[in-house]
């Protein structure tokens, strides 16, 4: 009888194992393949949807990733020209918008929602040009369910601080940054007091009042059942229909209107000083040139300039790559002050 060792090393025994060997390797072959398959067609999703979801296509879904309750909103044009076709220098204004809210919203783990409206304003029946903001904040709260405050920002915009955090600028202290009354400041003179505004009612609505009265270039709303009715009567076609050829600012005067008349949309809605979250350079509200309450302020580092009206006969690219080379040389300065959220 052959001893087991030399069973197991014969010449005959290496050919069977050899053998089986190769019987098993298209099994084998198949496995690995399909392990690869698999796997590529993972990173092929997360490549897409890394693609689509940062490239401003419109109201695609986003995954909440996080727990952050803020999410910014800037509407753009990134697909080009939808009337006319944009120059070098739009562009550029809007790479460095966005750019601009990018690097914020990654610093504090913010959302940012990029809406591109060139699609939408294209194909939409009877396009409500300015009333769409309506629309956008409603699709971009249903892509960001967990969220609670929404701000929004017009392009024409630079976050001149960006070491300050919303919490710290405006929602630590919202009661005392935010203000129900008109008795101050009322550039429009509405009516200081109608019947029935619960003024202990939540905040939903922070807006900002400028030369103009309300100014929609930055502010928030937050998400709650009084949100759902705000956005459902502004978007009535009422307004459109009847009051479009009558209201400059659209939108912003149908706000206006309903605040005057509409006394639970008063009792939600809260005023912020301007230069909190919104201030104008000098070429804006040119017959208040100097007020203290509406200008950017460098020496006291304002938070976010808005260059509202600048394409109506200013310099919207120099005016953005002025505050964009302004921020850069504040943040060097103080690159002592601590950083806090």
């Amino acid at each position: 009888m052959k001893d087991k060792d030399d069973y197991l090393f014969s010449p005959a025994s290496r050919t069977s194992r050899m053998l089986n060997r190769l019987r098993r390797l298209p099994t084998r072959l198949r496995q690995v393949l399909l392990r690869r398959r698999i796997l590529f067609v993972l990173l092929l999703v997360v490549l897409c949807y890394s693609i689509f979801a940062n490239s401003g296509v419109p109201f695609f879904p986003r995954f909440p990733w996080g727990s952050s309750k803020f999410v910014i909103i800037l509407a753009v044009n990134q697909g080009g020209g939808v009337m006319e076709w944009k120059g070098p220098k739009e562009w550029a204004v809007e790479r460095t918008s966005i750019a601009n809210k990018k690097a914020y919203a990654d610093r504090h783990g913010y959302h940012l929602a990029i809406q591109d409206m060139s699609i939408k304003k294209r194909y939409a029946h009877e396009w409500r040009e300015s009333w769409e903001k309506v629309d956008v904040i409603r699709q971009t709260m249903k892509q960001y369910p967990k969220a609670e405050w929404f701000w929004w920002l017009d392009l024409h915009t630079y976050i001149m601080e960006p070491s300050i955090s919303l919490e710290k600028q405006v929602f630590n202290r919202l009661d005392n940054n935010t203000y129900r009354s008109l008795i101050d400041y009322n550039p429009l003179n509405l009516p200081v007091e109608i019947p029935f505004v619960d003024s202990t009612h939540q905040i939903n609505l922070i807006v900002p009042q400028d030369c103009g009265g309300f100014n929609l270039g930055s502010f928030f709303i937050r998400r709650s059942e009084w949100t759902d009715f705000l956005l459902d009567i502004w978007w009535d076609p009422v307004f459109y229909e009847q009051r479009h050829m009558q209201w400059e600012h659209k939108e912003q005067d149908a706000l206006e209107h309903m605040y005057s008349n509409q006394a639970w949309i008063r009792s939600g809605t809260a005023f912020i000083p301007q230069r909190l979250i919104n201030s104008f350079p000098d070429g804006a509200c040119a017959e208040q040139r100097g007020d203290k309450r509406i200008f950017y302020n460098q020496d006291e580092h304002d938070f976010v300039v808005n260059m509202a009206g600048c394409e109506w006969g200013r310099d919207c690219y120099g005016e953005m790559e002025h505050f964009k080379k302004l921020s850069a040389a504040l943040q060097r300065k103080s690159w002592w002050r601590p950083f806090s959220k």
